[in-house]
């Protein structure tokens, strides 16, 4: 047996989880009887991996099978738990009968890479308005080493976020969050966040996204005109417009009101987009200018997406033949609307 000779030639190996590891051992030599196994860690904390009646996993196979030389093993699908240091050791059998170290390898140190999940990015549970501010949160997980780096964009423009908060999620393997707080702006409705992760695992960067759309509120302004020229003759037909535009959501109602009292909608257009992907909606109501109509109120009561109402109204004049070149002009009256029982 002195001429008996075990060779483990890796003394680091790093590979990426899913992938197959291969572990390499040979001997040489003439040696007493006993088996040669795979362990895992020394000392106490070791685990047999593989050994001569088979494996301690079906992912762990001989390379060779049945050599009385070659002890090369293959472990498939390594995960981030398979880290640590992995020998090749020969036993011999004792006087007594039990298998004691007679030769071991140097030891080969196996790291794993884990590349990190996709980045998923969330954000308020409510919509905010253009000036308030929202915090956004960026996962990933599963990836080995700890070290990741993670950068927040606004568009193509970066913007400044704390470091990542990471925390073990099992054996040698980390989970990842990291915040930021974004003030909306008007013209956010086609912005979108990006999430950039960066880990040694991933030859390129990881990336979430999250659309503002999502989180943004912009309220519409109200303008009501008539498109006759007022005041208008006895039983001519006046023509009112509600023109509510630059808001975001879509889901929006439109009433019209004759001093206070709801009456039918008339000819509502859809919602098209007015710009930088907000909306319009033009609504129209059509009038009958008769004698008890002198002086009337119509108003435009606009709410969107269950906000407040607000409105904007006009008044009806009328003039008979003989009061021709009297010209009282129309008035229009907007704000938030206050008329109760609506």
């Amino acid at each position: 047996s002195q001429d008996f000779k075990l060779h483990q030639p890796q003394n680091k190996m790093s590979v990426k989880a899913g992938d197959t590891l291969t572990l390499n051992c040979t001997v040489s030599g003439s040696s007493e009887p006993g088996p040669v196994k795979w362990l895992k860690g020394w000392s106490s904390g070791n685990r047999t991996i593989y050994e001569d009646t088979g494996s301690a996993s079906p992912r762990v196979t001989r390379a060779v099978n049945r050599s009385n030389t070659d002890f090369t093993i293959h472990i498939r699908d390594v995960q981030p738990e398979d880290v640590g240091t992995y020998y090749c050791v020969k036993f011999r059998k004792s006087a007594s009968g039990v298998n004691e170290v007679f030769r071991r390898g140097n030891g080969t140190e196996v790291s794993v890479l884990a590349k990190p999940s996709t980045p998923i990015v969330s954000g308020p549970s409510q919509r905010a308005g253009p000036g308030q501010s929202g915090a956004f949160n960026c996962t990933a997980g599963g990836f080995f080493p700890e070290n990741i780096d993670v950068k927040w964009f606004k568009d193509e423009t970066r913007i400044s976020s704390q470091l990542p908060q990471v925390t073990e999620w099992r054996e040698k393997s980390y989970n990842m969050s990291s915040s930021v707080t974004v003030v909306l702006g008007k013209g956010d409705v086609l912005s979108q966040l990006i999430c950039k992760v960066q880990h040694s695992a991933s030859p390129t960067p990881l990336q979430g996204r999250y659309q503002l759309s999502r989180v943004l509120r912009v309220s519409p302004s109200v303008d009501v005109n008539n498109e006759q020229k007022s005041p208008i003759e006895v039983n001519k037909t006046m023509k009112f417009t509600c023109h509510v535009k630059g808001f975001y959501p879509e889901n929006v109602t439109v009433s019209w009101l004759e001093n206070g009292v709801k009456i039918k909608e008339e000819k509502d257009s859809q919602p098209s987009v007015f710009h930088q992907g907000l909306f319009e909606l033009r609504s129209q109501l059509e009038v009958q200018a008769t004698e008890e109509k002198n002086g009337s109120m119509f108003t435009c009561l606009v709410v969107h997406d269950a906000q407040a109402p607000v409105n904007q109204s006009a008044i009806l004049w009328i003039v008979s033949p003989d009061q021709e070149g009297q010209d009282k002009g129309s008035q229009i009256y907007s704000g938030e609307s206050k008329l109760g029982g609506v």
